[in-house]
């Protein structure tokens, strides 16, 4: 009886799995038109100069220079797309988007060099091969490299004279490009600054309860801490939610990219923590800890910038950027941990997120919404910037994560 059990139990899974991976597949496909239509007109719209950065119903789209930190994330996409539907027109605007790009290296940047670079000339180069992307990739993570100072063990996020030394957890998703680099330039130094980056954020940025802070100060002179905060989110010790998509997504990364155990425990914990905070839907609110949510902290909480003023009865936002990026991070991480229940939780996640991703409430109808895939992202409530509006990396890590659940069900 055991064995029949047993051999039932695997028919019924692998049924739900085959229903898991239809809806997905048939939300792929619905996803993959809108994105042809959308990045099409983007770039009849775009200058050469000019990328994407958001549309608000009152104003219209909002565009920005080459340096705006989000500029590798619409070649991304396009890269994205043509990798799933080999159209040889969105590989033509995926190459011509990406060689806007061939100067970053010569502007003022940051730490978000590894944002542009990466998702842009990373995909062109694992997508086709073609070594003629690999010159930017190598001056990107060089500059990228000459922002770390050894005392902090840290790379320097912000110039910024409000703070010290600022670094934030968004530059863990930066990481990537050295570890690209040091396999692809055979340079160990640029793992060797992503390891101690990754092991000193791991150190001061986390909470015993896995939650992060958006941006720890340093003192570069003696690499203490000087203060910790929460810019974007709702007070200091609430918890944001992209800032926990991004720590999720970096020490999956970090894992995957350099099998040191040390970083898959901490993906495995900051997805223990993050999980029974999200609805059935997966789309988390901006900040978990937010008025409103079921976590919330009091109105006046310590350490909120002033001027922010919520009325009872607001409405709590959801950000699609951040369910995207948790999505394509609870994917990867359920194909990488040996906790099998963790795992299919993840991959439960995931599913509704995708699902929820790719309905009518938050994909956008072709021809609307100043030309972005999704709908309903939150950049800095607090800073009335991006307020429920698109944002590109939100496009970016949403189709991200129908490539990593298409292959995770092979």
């Amino acid at each position: 009886m055991k064995s029949i059990s047993i051999i039932l139990s695997a028919a019924v899974l692998g049924i739900c799995l085959a229903g898991c991976a239809s809806d997905v597949e048939k939300v792929s496909q619905k996803v993959y038109a809108v994105a042809a239509v959308q990045l099409q007109a983007m770039d009849a719209r775009l200058a050469d100069s000019t990328v994407a950065r958001t549309y608000e119903p009152e104003n219209g789209v909002i565009d920005a220079p080459l340096k705006w930190w989000c500029s590798g994330f619409v070649p991304g996409s396009m890269w994205y797309v043509y990798e799933a539907t080999g159209d040889p027109a969105m590989k033509a605007l995926a190459e011509k988007h990406t060689l806007k790009l061939s100067g970053i290296c010569s502007l003022k940047t940051d730490h978000d060099i590894g944002f542009q670079t990466n998702c842009s000339f990373g995909n062109a180069y694992r997508i086709t091969g073609d070594t003629a992307w690999l010159p930017v990739m190598e001056a990107a993570a060089a500059k990228l490299a000459a922002r770390f100072n050894p005392t902090v063990g840290c790379i320097k996020s912000w110039d910024n004279n409000k703070y010290h030394y600022a670094v934030i957890i968004d530059n863990m998703m930066n990481l990537e490009l050295l570890l690209v680099s040091s396999e692809l330039f055979g340079c160990d130094s640029l793992r060797q600054i992503a390891l101690a980056h990754a092991n000193t954020t791991m150190k001061n940025h986390y909470r015993p309860d896995f939650s992060c802070f958006h941006l720890v100060d340093y003192v570069p002179e003696t690499g203490e801490t000087d203060h910790k905060q929460t810019v974007q989110g709702y007070a200091d010790e609430t918890s944001w939610s992209r800032g926990q998509a991004w720590g999720l997504y970096g020490y999956t990364m970090m894992y995957e990219k350099t099998g040191e155990a040390v970083y898959l425990a901490q993906a495995e914990n900051i997805a223990r923590y993050l999980l029974p905070l999200l609805p059935s839907d997966g789309m988390p609110c901006w900040d978990f800890n937010a008025p409103g949510t079921p976590n919330a902290v009091a109105a006046d909480a310590p350490g909120y910038p002033e001027g922010y003023v919520y009325a009872e009865g607001d409405p709590v936002l959801r950000d699609a950027s951040a369910g995207a990026i948790m999505a394509s991070a609870f994917i990867r991480l359920a194909q990488l941990t040996d906790d099998k229940t963790l795992a299919s939780t993840c991959l439960d996640m995931a599913h509704a997120q995708i699902l929820t991703l790719g309905s009518d409430e938050y994909l956008a109808e072709p021809g609307t919404n100043g030309d972005f895939i999704l709908k309903h992202s939150v950049g800095n409530l607090h800073g009335n910037s991006e307020v429920d509006v698109p944002l590109t990396y939100a496009d970016y890590y949403f189709l991200e994560a129908l490539a990593r659940w298409k292959a995770s069900q092979k």
